[in-house]
């Protein structure tokens, strides 16, 4: 039996086509297009001005992807909001919704798991299960949206996973959300976050579009990197920067340097100076994150006081710095961490 293709994975113009092989009209894939992106129906036979026929062509041919609430946590100190998703095939992926003035952010997995192994992230231990498709990444937005009844007017590719791992079904999906026929989400509105994968850093950068790119920095030398990093043994700082660099000039669009500060590893006001000479030159912005303790590593976040310290070296190089607002700590707001506590108790979570 043929597996039948998943239409939500289809920009629009793929959609014309499917359309046209069908001995369809183009101007179905427009109607089925805002069914599925708009009016985000789960069954084409809510696809009511279609005739009764092309919806039994499409039902007998294609899958309208969904995705399970296997759970949700809801902060009792800021609202935010931590999802447990199942997907196809039984993996759980998880999502957050965070409340800010600006707006309402979403931060989306794009794996099930990671392969990338960076120490103090709770995402890759237990290792890549699946990479997630195009549609598995729009679930996660719709069905924020639906449970919440609100927009989603950001969104960060900062969940489980590696995105440039996954490079073909993230670009389909950044290209999905942002088609004027659907979300309609302006690219200047996205930021993906990756530890650094150089030749795709570039392969996107040459796709020119207009999203935020955040890279994974937290050392400022090879060392202490590849102490937290494994991808720093194969990619220097150096070439990391030079990517950078690469991609500021192929797009216009300022780089953020994410800095998980990790008490006694990389705090110090000497660190914090090799780090603005490191990126001194380069039109960035500098996100520092007081690591998040996993209890399956002895990492400590640092104290305040250092991180303020940090944060002003930073600032007296004359580069813009901030440090990142915890959110959702009561809930293990960080990425991974409910995921695994699921998966390491090997039961079923409740159903919401």
């Amino acid at each position: 039996m043929t597996e039948k293709k998943d239409i939500k994975a289809y920009n629009y113009i793929e959609l014309e086509q499917e359309m046209k092989a069908m001995g369809e009209k183009a101007f179905r894939a427009k109607q089925i297009y805002q069914w599925l992106h708009i009016e985000r129906v789960e069954r084409f036979d809510e696809m009511t001005n279609l005739s009764k026929a092309l919806r039994e062509k499409l039902s007998e041919n294609y899958k309208i992807n969904t995705l399970e609430k296997v759970d949700v946590l809801i902060s009792k100190i800021d609202g935010t909001r931590k999802y447990l998703f199942r997907i196809e095939g039984g993996s759980v992926i998880e999502s957050v919704f965070m409340k800010y003035h600006h707006g309402n952010s979403v931060c989306i997995s794009t794996q099930s798991g990671c392969r990338m192994g960076c120490r103090f992230c709770a995402s890759t231990l237990n290792g890549l299960e699946r990479n997630l498709t195009a549609s598995d990444m729009l679930e996660q937005i719709y069905e924020i949206e639906k449970d919440t009844g609100e927009k989603v007017s950001n969104i960060v590719l900062m969940g489980s996973g590696e995105p440039l791992d996954n490079f073909d079904n993230v670009v389909k999906f950044l290209e999905l959300i942002s088609d004027k026929n659907g979300k309609n989400l302006s690219q200047r509105n996205i930021t993906l976050s990756t530890c650094g994968l150089v030749p795709k850093i570039k392969e996107l950068a040459d796709m020119g579009l207009q999203i935020t790119l955040a890279i994974s920095l937290h050392a400022s030398n090879d060392e202490t990197r590849k102490q937290l990093m494994p991808i720093a043994k194969k990619y220097s700082i150096a070439e990391v920067l030079d990517a950078c660099r690469y991609y500021f000039d192929k797009t216009g669009r300022r780089i953020t340097f994410e800095y998980s500060l990790v008490s006694g590893v990389n705090d110090t006001v000497e660190e914090a100076q090799r780090l603005a000479d490191l990126v001194k030159g380069i039109n960035c912005h500098i996100n520092l994150i007081p690591v998040n303790p996993i209890k399956e590593r002895d990492f400590v976040q640092s104290e305040n006081k250092a991180v303020q310290a940090f944060k002003s070296r930073v600032e007296k190089n004359k580069i813009n710095a901030t440090i990142r607002r915890e959110m959702g700590r009561d809930i293990n707001g960080a990425c991974g961490q409910l995921r695994n506590e699921v998966m390491k108790k090997g039961e079923e979570v409740r159903n919401v």
